[in-house]
């Protein structure tokens, strides 16, 4: 199915995002014979993990690494599964009467569900530093999208800044892919290595361990990686030329540069759950909002569960698991299977949960992004689309403002085409830090939809007594 006018006007299972946790969460629901639809916004499955698994462009497979081709296990399984499936869709809203606002192709559609499972999966964390807004400087994730999908490749001095394993990841994929990577800047702050040290043992037997070892060990062969970077920042007239940094001694360097990719960390996709109205907390270890949810990932709406890296960073592995733990609570919900047959089925995707989640405690104290590259200072640009600076906000928190929704009043930081994902974790620290205050006090952006831009002739062609359409107009 390639477009909207082959849907049903509604199912008992749709299934949002089809990455890892999506595709299993529809695979299993499908099996157990719930009348199951799959909505992604990518022309193919896989989500960002498994981005173009059934069609990639790379001739040669080891590029992209053997994780990434464990993806191409879930697509038989899903396309003999017999779910509906709908791609190159956008979901812009879900409502608390579960019915589902999708557009493709220049219409929309409203769809009914019984229940709905929000896989979305994650967002790169922002990382506001002087230049980031300079042609030539992207993330990481980025620069992967391009290769994933298109075999692309950039030239010229390449340097990759940041933290975390995806970083890691990114730079042996380009080595392996033939480019020339003239630095690895590792912004990890040195104090992260010893708060993460009762956490190692579990990490020592996860399945982390040896593969990360060999794969920092292959890009330090052909790599100059710096560490303990303080500072950064790109420069450039027109577009990047060079990147700046400052080691922990406090010497500054100045590296020639054609493309700076920058990453550190991801964070849940939590848009769509927010304006679906989820209730979201604070995760500390994690330092980003996230939906709460149950251990079978249901939220606070009943009806809405939220499965993988949506619902809080764990990997494919753990989203693969929490997906059909997602789609074993709905089919017991729905009526498919009793609750007993529910646990009995459970018992092995939860051992394979916590297989996955082995370790993951270790990775996020050690690679916890430092303060300097979360909460910006100055005139460095907090929120793109408005180009609001740090320096703004922090004054309009001066004039009174108290939080990120009034923040939208003052600044109309968050309104913007991506409506907060690059500058939401931005804002609310920034907010936060200025007021003396955690972000779990000053919360996050309350988002409305459409969570995804909607045509008025997309609107127009809808019933105007649709709950998503009330919702809409009175955003």
């Amino acid at each position: 199915m390639s477009d909207l006018a082959g849907l049903k006007a509604s199912y008992e299972l749709a299934v949002v995002g089809a990455g890892p946790a999506g595709l299993a969460a529809a695979t299993l629901a499908a099996e157990l014979g719930i009348d199951t639809l799959l909505i992604d916004e990518q022309d193919g499955p896989g989500g960002q993990i498994y981005r173009a698994i059934a069609r990639s462009p790379l001739g040669e497979p080891a590029i992209l690494g053997a994780d990434y081709w464990q993806g191409a296990t879930l697509l038989a399984p899903f396309r003999a599964s017999g779910a509906a499936y709908l791609p190159g869709a956008a979901v812009w809203s879900v409502s608390r009467a579960l019915e589902i606002g999708v557009s493709a192709g220049g219409t929309a559609r409203l769809i009914q569900a019984k229940h709905v499972i929000l896989a979305t999966g994650a967002l790169e964390r922002p990382f506001p530093i002087p230049g980031w807004t300079l042609p030539g400087v992207m993330t990481a994730g980025a620069a992967q999208i391009l290769l994933k999908s298109s075999g692309l490749v950039a030239e010229g001095e390449i340097v990759l800044a940041g933290s975390g394993p995806l970083l890691w990841l990114v730079a042996a994929q380009y080595l392996r892919a033939g480019a020339r990577i003239a630095a690895l800047l590792d912004t990890t702050p040195r104090a992260n290595r010893s708060a993460a040290l009762r956490h190692f043992p579990a990490f020592l037997v996860s399945s982390y361990f040896a593969k990360g070892i060999a794969l920092m060990r292959a890009v330090k062969r052909r790599v100059r990686v710096v560490r303990n970077v303080t500072a950064l920042a790109g420069e450039g007239q027109s577009r990047l030329e060079t990147v700046v940094y400052r080691e922990e001694d406090g010497r500054e360097r100045h590296l020639p540069a054609n493309l700076l990719l920058l990453h550190q960390g991801v964070t849940p996709n939590l848009n769509l759950a927010n304006a679906t109205g989820c209730a979201q907390a604070w995760d500390e270890r994690q330092l980003c909002f996230k939906p709460v949810v149950d251990g079978w990932g249901a939220s606070s709406i009943d009806g809405v569960s939220i499965a993988g890296d949506g619902a809080g960073i764990a990997g494919a592995a753990a989203a693969e698991a929490r997906g059909r733990l997602a789609a074993l609570a709905a089919a017991a919900k729905l009526g498919r299977i009793a609750s007993a047959e529910r646990d009995r089925r459970a018992a092995a995707h939860r051992a394979a949960l916590a297989r996955a989640e082995r370790g993951r405690a270790f990775l996020d104290t050690l690679y916890r992004p430092a303060k300097a590259f979360r909460v910006p200072q100055g005139d460095v640009v907090a929120c793109r689309c408005e180009e609001v600076s740090a320096r703004e906000i922090v004054a309009a928190v001066a004039l009174g403002c108290s939080g990120p929704n009034q923040m939208k009043s003052f600044l109309r930081c968050g309104m913007g085409p991506c409506q907060g994902r690059l500058c939401g974790l931005t804002v609310s620290e920034l907010i936060a830090d200025a007021r003396g205050l955690s972000p779990a006090a000053v919360g996050y952006y309350r988002l409305r939809p459409p969570v995804k831009p909607i045509t008025l002739a997309e609107l127009a062609g809808l019933p105007k007594s649709s709950e998503a359409v009330k919702a809409v107009e009175r955003s």
